[in-house]
């Protein structure tokens, strides 16, 4: 399968990560995005470990159970691959190629760029613009290990789901991010988008609304839960259900979660510090906070106070219309958590 396949299906947007699935549906109403649907389903733990499906079977039950559960319309599917088992590359070409010469000749030279065997990996490239040596363009190369894409169509298919597009996650996260950059205040030229995942935080710095760097950290929202296991003797899946739900004693605000907070902004202040370090941009002009804990009541504004920064949390819901059976509340605090699955979901659109 190949990872820039265009499509011409409506597709559920899926994004598999550590803790859950979740899907997201759009379709199109009168020029207007529209979110139609989107669902949560929680994983059991170990299913997936760095971003590997390591259970199928639990993937695929979580699967069926959530597309066939909330009603989503469609059983075309487009995920992502990402992380390690994703190498991308910008390689220059002659301009005037064919699509198969320049495929021929990616392939000849593959092993320049790819360090396994072309019989171990899921290849695919796209011409992205001139280069500027003339009669030459530039063409982005992307390669995933066969079997990280297998595992998630194998899923998919168990669930009764067609994988029509595989991605690379981080741009289904840059198109969703598009979306939302041009409703920031002040019209920012340099944005940082902070997705703080279960266990690894990943900074993207955009300028002009485009990703120009990213960085993972080992960090996320497992550390508050297993604080929160530690703290009041909880198994790791009903710390997880008291942290959404706010089912915690008296004491939690300020023994457990404030120095999580303040861990958090601790690592977005040594990222950005990092990228400043490499890049002759030495600030942003706006962060915006993705991921499970972006909606922790507090953080942003406490990103803010602590970096000087103006702060928001991402959701590229906001200028779309929303299905009426949606809570818009609910939705509000899933949005950090769904980019991905958004920019999955918009590749109907293609």
């Amino acid at each position: 399968m190949r990872l820039f396949t265009k499509n011409n299906k409506l597709v559920v947007g899926v994004d598999i990560t550590t803790t859950a699935i979740k899907m997201v549906e759009i379709t199109r109403q009168q020029g207007l995005f529209h979110l139609r649907n989107y669902g949560i389903e929680p994983l059991p733990r170990g299913a997936v470990v760095d971003k590997n499906i390591v259970d199928i079977d639990a993937v695929s039950d979580a699967l069926a159970r959530l597309s066939r559960g909330s009603g989503f319309s469609s059983k075309h599917i487009a995920t992502a691959v990402s992380g390690s088992s994703v190498i991308s590359k910008i390689i220059e070409m002659e301009a005037d190629l064919t699509e198969l010469e320049r495929e021929s000749r990616i392939r000849l030279d593959a092993d320049q760029y790819i360090p396994y065997p072309l019989s171990e990996v899921n290849l695919d490239f796209e011409v992205i613009g001139p280069s500027a040596t003339p009669d030459m363009c530039k063409v982005l190369l992307v390669a995933s290990r066969t079997e990280n894409v297998d595992q998630r169509v194998d899923a998919g298919a168990l669930a009764g789901l067609d994988t029509k597009i595989v991605d690379v996650e981080a741009y289904a996260v840059e198109r969703a991010f598009q979306l939302m950059v041009d409703s920031l205040p002040g019209q920012p030229q340099h944005v940082a988008l902070i997705d703080i995942g279960h266990s690894q935080t990943t900074l993207y710095i955009a300028k002009d609304g485009e990703f120009v760097y990213s960085r993972e950290q080992l960090f996320g929202g497992a550390q508050l839960t297993e604080s929160i296991q530690s703290r009041y003797g909880l198994t790791f899946e009903e710390a997880m259900i008291n942290k959404r739900t706010l089912s915690l004693p008296d004491d939690y605000y300020t023994d457990v979660l404030m120095p999580f907070l303040d861990a958090i902004v601790q690592q977005i202040t040594r990222s950005l510090q990092f990228y400043f370090s490499s890049s002759q941009n030495s600030q942003v002009d706006y962060i915006l906070l993705g991921g499970g804990s972006a909606s922790i009541a507090g953080l942003a504004s406490m990103v803010e106070q602590k970096l000087g920064t103006r702060t928001g949390i991402a959701n590229a819901f906001s200028n779309m219309t929303i299905n009426n059976h949606i809570n818009t509340e609910l939705l509000i605090m899933d949005a950090p958590s769904l980019i991905a699955a958004c920019g999955l979901a918009l590749r109907s659109f293609d």
